[in-house]
């Protein structure tokens, strides 16, 4: 695969081939008039050299290339987000028509400056041969045919009678921009799915390489469970239960691509109560709630519980009392995830080296699982961490 900065400059040569095959056919508009007098069945033709491209046609192509460009970069990434296509067809709809009328009622004056109106100037005749038709001698500026002969004048000059001309340029710009967008579309989806079955691999083959056989750690811990039941230690029994819960929804669960949101909040309750069991109750009142429709909801795994784990790394300290408040809301489509906790990173850092290195990942995973689709805001202010995590389940 060519690197980033090679395939960029590559498409911008095509773009820049494409803009000047473009500015080619406007030139056209208004490179060669022809003037044609027929009478009976004989035709007279005559050119008039060729003018200097005027400014009209370079504001036409900057129109065009206006339709272009807002198409690609905020008209369709706006309107796809629409669940109706009647809306993402009237956004379009709405910015085209903007577009060409804008470049009517613009160029319109500019074309007319260009392009007056011909006027009708004396003929003089030069006689050629008694079997040929005679010839008029014209004025460049005063195209005039001859006596009792009917004029076709290919020239356009009326700006009203070129509408249609470059209203088919504009539809097929339009149709140029749509398809280049959804290549692009195809082409960015095809990359991240690349990008995360790399990621998947990646991970997977570390966990491979880590891991402890699943069945002696599972059959370690209900030993564990069952000595502490034994021995009438409720606590310690439910804290390795809650643990062997967590090791087999890590092991077994998180491998799909979505597991139920139910599963995941199970999760997070339970890795909550066994980080609580570090602290004494002042040092940590943690706070935890769901509200809404979660029952149908699907997600991918693992993504809150860094923030969860980042919260109690950095936000509980031994002696310091300290708050953490995490929140799951579920509105239609939309999910919304918040943890809010006490700031002591500047105590927990003379403790521990801090890489960060847990946020970053989930910060690419949200990337690549839903692109596009959330929106992940980290404020740190007042003493107080916030996290704030958007995703469109749609």
């Amino acid at each position: 695969m060519l690197p980033a900065k090679i395939r960029l400059w590559i498409e911008i040569l095509l773009h820049m081939l494409f803009w000047a095959g473009v500015f080619y056919v406007l030139t056209s508009l208004d490179s060669r008039h022809i003037h044609v007098w027929a009478r009976d069945s004989h035709i007279l033709r005559e050119r008039i050299g060729e003018s200097a491209i005027v400014s009209y046609v370079y504001v036409i192509l900057l129109f065009l290339a206006l339709l272009f460009y807002g198409n690609v970069f905020w008209v369709f990434p706006k309107g796809i987000r629409y669940r109706y296509n009647v809306a993402r067809f009237g956004i379009c709809a709405v910015w085209f028509t903007t577009v060409f009328v804008a470049n009517y009622f613009i160029v319109g004056p500019l074309f007319d400056q260009a392009n007056p109106a011909p006027e009708l100037a004396p003929a003089v005749f030069r006689p050629l041969h008694d079997s040929v038709i005679h010839l008029p001698v014209m004025r460049p500026d005063h195209p005039v045919p001859p006596p009792n002969i009917d004029a076709i004048n290919f020239m356009i000059h009326s700006w009203l009678h070129l509408q249609p001309v470059l209203l088919f340029a504009f539809l097929v710009i339009q149709g140029i921009s749509l398809a280049y967008f959804f290549l692009k579309a195809w082409a960015k989806s095809e990359l991240v799915q690349s990008q995360l079955q790399a990621n998947q691999l990646s991970t997977e083959i570390k966990f491979l390489k880590s891991q402890i056989n699943p069945h002696f750690l599972f059959n370690t811990l209900n030993n564990l469970f069952s000595m502490a039941q034994g021995k009438g230690n409720d606590e310690l029994a439910d804290g390795i239960s809650k643990l062997s819960g967590m090791m087999r929804y890590m092991l077994y669960d998180s491998n799909e691509e979505r597991v139920p949101l139910s599963k995941e909040i199970t999760y997070l309750k339970e890795c909550i109560t066994l980080n609580k069991l570090r602290y004494a109750d002042e040092e940590g009142i943690i706070t935890f709630g769901h509200a809404g429709q979660i029952a149908d909801i699907n997600i991918a795994p693992m993504l809150f519980i860094p923030f969860v784990e980042n919260a109690f790394k950095h936000g509980v300290a031994i002696g310091q009392r300290a708050e953490i408040q995490v929140a799951i809301a579920v509105s239609g489509q939309k999910l919304n995830f918040k943890c809010v906790n006490t700031d002591y990173s500047i105590i927990r850092k003379m403790e521990m080296e801090i890489s960060g290195v847990g946020l970053e990942n989930v910060k690419r995973r949200l990337e690549l699982v839903y692109p596009g689709k959330h929106r992940l805001k980290i404020i740190k202010e007042n003493g107080k961490f916030t996290v704030n995590l958007e995703i469109d389940l749609s």
